[in-house]
Parts: structure tokens; sequence; C-alpha cells
């Protein structure tokens, strides 16, 4: 029963990672032929973003190495389909194939920043701020995911300012809008809540912001409200709850969109997303990786065993 809530947006853009994010974690390479129709399936279920891919060297994520195979089986899809690139290489490889909308992906710590990008945070954003420049030159929108916004494996807690600094610093680079990334799942309401008060108060407003959380301690839902309640409303989640990080290994599976839709629907906001032809999709691509979705609302509404 869906009973709203007049303090909540009345509709949420769910920012689809499953097919990039998720699918970078597994083991197995996924054909590329299944993961198209994994896209696929997921836009026939109501998805208007999901991030295809990402255009980075193979040696790092051999799971994506088929992007350039993958962009154009995706010719026709009525959605927008964002592809990660992490230096201007990358970004020549997906402008060629016609890709309008990227993602570049920055730390907030210097200790992931060093082993994700080999560089310190400084380093890294004056990386991207040729990618970003050429991206908005050839027409494209530009994202900027920010991960360890809450804690760091190796760094602890993460200061707020910290936070701030490298936020107000990808926007000013041209970034169209930020995605905060609970990497390792150690946010809770009320950090999330802090954090986005000071992001608002240095010029970062809700509207230019998204929400990306790992559900390590089961808090990803309730850090989601809690967002939703300071006015985002564009929220990351991944179909069946599939991906993790390659480079935290601390860090579980991200927010799983049918988790995320049931509260959604449950409050009354609109997202244009179908329940069940979606969780139909995670069942079929569950079975594609021989194992069982770790969404709850999956397997309550699948009847599967956990």
């Amino acid at each position: 029963m869906a009973v709203p809530d007049p303090a909540l947006p009345a509709r949420v853009r769910i920012h689809e990672v499953g097919p990039r994010d998720g699918l970078q974690n597994e083991k197995a390479i996924v054909p590329v032929e299944v993961k198209a129709e994994f896209i696929r399936r997921l836009v026939a279920a109501g998805l208007t973003t999901v991030e295809a891919t990402s255009f980075v060297h193979p040696k790092w994520v051999p799971q994506l190495a088929d992007a350039e195979r993958l962009v154009p089986l995706l010719d026709g899809l009525d959605a927008r389909l964002p592809v990660l690139v992490p230096n201007e290489r990358g970004l020549e490889r997906a402008l060629a194939l016609g890709v309008r909308e990227i993602a570049v992906f920055g730390s907030v710590t210097e200790s992931f920043a060093k082993a994700n990008l080999n560089r310190t945070v400084d380093e890294s954003l004056e990386m991207f701020a040729p990618v970003v420049a050429t991206a908005r030159a050839a027409g494209a929108t530009v994202r900027g995911y920010l991960s360890m916004c809450f804690g760091d494996p190796w760094e602890g807690a993460v200061p707020v300012a910290n936070v701030v600094r490298v936020a107000r610093r990808l926007l000013d680079l041209g970034c169209d809008e930020l995605s905060l990334g609970d990497t390792i799942g150690v946010a809770t309401p009320g950090h999330v809540t802090a954090l986005l008060t000071a992001l608002d108060a240095a010029g970062v407003p809700a509207g230019r912001l998204a929400v990306h959380f790992h559900d390590t301690y089961g808090q990803a839902l309730s850090n989601t409200l809690a967002a939703l309640r300071h006015g985002v409303t564009t929220v990351d989640a991944s179909a069946g709850g599939l991906g993790g990080c390659p480079y935290a290994k601390s860090a579980t599976g991200n927010l799983a969109t049918e988790d995320l839709l049931w509260m959604l629907d449950g409050l009354g906001i609109d997202t244009g997303v179908d329940l069940g032809r979606l969780t139909a999709t995670s069942v079929w691509m569950a079975e594609q990786l021989g194992r069982p979705s770790p969404s709850r609302t999956v397997r309550a509404l699948s009847h599967q065993e956990p």
C-alpha cells in the first residue's frame, strides 16, 4: 500500500549501474550479448538511465574489455546510456562511438586515489580537467563520481570538509552532476544529512547531486531516505544488488534497485519503473551468473531461497 510522505520528492530518477558497476566485479567474463540483453531488459522495465560500461584499459577491468563491441549493440534504445571513462584516451574511444554521456571516477581520499588511479587527489583532478573540457566541447554531459565520501578502509572516517572541497572542485571543472559514493557502506543517516547540509552551504545544491550507497551494514535504504528528505532526487542502484568495488575489498554489493523501488513505491514516489519486470530481469541475470540474487525484494517476489 502506498502511503505518500509530503516531505519527500514526488519523483525520483534511478541511475541504474548494474551493467557497469555490477558486472565489473564479477570473476567470470559475461558475454557481450548477455550484457546487451541485460541492458535492453532494464530499459524495457522502465529505467531511463542505465550506465552501460566503462572505457577503461582491459588490464585493469577485464570484465569490461568489450566496451567497443557493446555500445553498437545498444543502438536505438530509448534511454540514457552513460559510460565511465578514466582518462582522455577512454573519452576518445567513447566519443568515437557516438556516446554523449560520460562519467569520471574520482576519490576524496589520498589512499583510494593512489589505489584506484595511482595519483594523488589533486593529480587526479588535474587529469580529469581536459577530459571534462573535451567532453563538454563535444556536447556530452559529464557526471563526476566521488568515492569514499563517508569512510575509507585505509584512512578511516573522512572529514566532511574534505568531501566538500573535492566536490566543489569537480563542479568547477564542469561536471553536470556529482554522485556521492559510500564506497565501503559505512554511512549512517545523520552523516548523510550533515554532508548534504555542508555541500549546500558551499554552493553544491541537492539538485546537482546523486547518492550511491553500498549495503555493507544494511544502511543503504535508511541513508537514501535521509538524502531524499534533503531534496536529492537521483539515486544510484544496481539491479539485483550486483557489484562492489574491485579496489576496495571490504565493499559489498550496491543498493539493489528492487529494494529501492519497493521503498519508493511504498512512499508513492514515481519512478516509471515496473517492479515485476525488473525483478524478472534480475532473476534472469542471476541465472546467467549461476547464483541467486542477493536482493531481498527479488528473493521475496520470486520465492527464491537466500
